[in-house]
């Protein structure tokens, strides 16, 4: 079994469980962008890859790319791993797309990628790291376990030209008698701006985004905490609502 298999595995292990551990042992342990993205690939063959998260590169040795592996769609109900005892979420934009981007020669223009997303969504991302809090792993350990993601939860459709161009949103999270208001900031200039460099970076490396796939872009307000087994609604003003509930994996 080659290093990345044994990665994949490791970090598989902990993600079907739910469980935290310590750094990965050093004979695996990833430790650089292409080590984390070797390990995605092995981790696409133990399961299903049903959608990718995405972000602009924060810094020129950093990317924010990784499989997405459990997508949730056409519910009520958001089933999650709980963490420090509540769900942890992030408010997202979704663009699902409705045409394969195979490998090419040469990039990817924003016209043919926008023509490739068939629908825009609210969406959740599901956050759990698998590693323990004293764990000091390093941003290569994190990428390969994909960034914190347990999953994402593709919420109603939304219009396609305000989701792309979507910069800031007034966020109404109301569970019970709760009501939080929250003041919604994309990380990069446009929400569709980190789905048109995850195409063209993954066509580099001879990797195609196939149809279907559930794309996250980059939370509006990063990590979230929500009470479980409560009715939730999730308001972005002038955009859409929808009411969810949080249940224990």
């Amino acid at each position: 079994m080659t290093a990345f298999k044994q990665a994949a595995q490791e970090l598989f292990n902990r993600r079907k469980a739910g469980t935290k551990e310590s750094r990965l042992e050093e004979s695996f342990r990833p430790t650089s962008i292409d080590d984390a993205m070797a390990i995605h690939e092995e981790m696409s063959d133990i399961a299903e890859v049903g959608g990718w998260k995405c972000l602009l590169p924060p810094a020129e040795d950093k990317i924010i790319a990784a499989p997405i592996f459990n997508v949730q769609k056409d519910s009520a109900i958001v089933t999650l791993f709980e963490d420090n005892s509540v769900a942890r979420v992030e408010p997202e934009v979704c663009f699902v797309l409705n045409q394969d981007l195979p490998v090419k020669t040469g990039d990817y223009s924003e016209a043919e990628i926008i023509e490739a997303i068939g629908s825009a969504h609210m969406a959740l991302e599901l956050m759990q790291s698998r590693f323990s809090e004293d764990a000091e792993q390093s941003f290569y350990e994190s990428l390969a376990d994909c960034m914190l993601n347990q999953g994402v939860f593709v919420g109603p459709e939304i219009d396609k030209k305000t989701a792309i161009a979507l910069k800031k949103i007034k966020i109404n999270v109301t569970q019970g008698d709760e009501l939080r208001k929250l003041d919604g900031v994309h990380p990069n200039d446009r929400a569709i701006d980190g789905l048109i460099w995850l195409v063209n970076y993954m066509n580099s490396r001879g990797l195609s985004l196939k149809a279907g796939a559930a794309i996250i872009t980059g939370s509006f307000k990063g990590i979230v905490n929500m009470a479980f087994d409560i009715e939730t609604s999730i308001e972005y003003e002038g955009i859409g609502e929808y009411s969810v509930t949080f249940k224990r994996a």
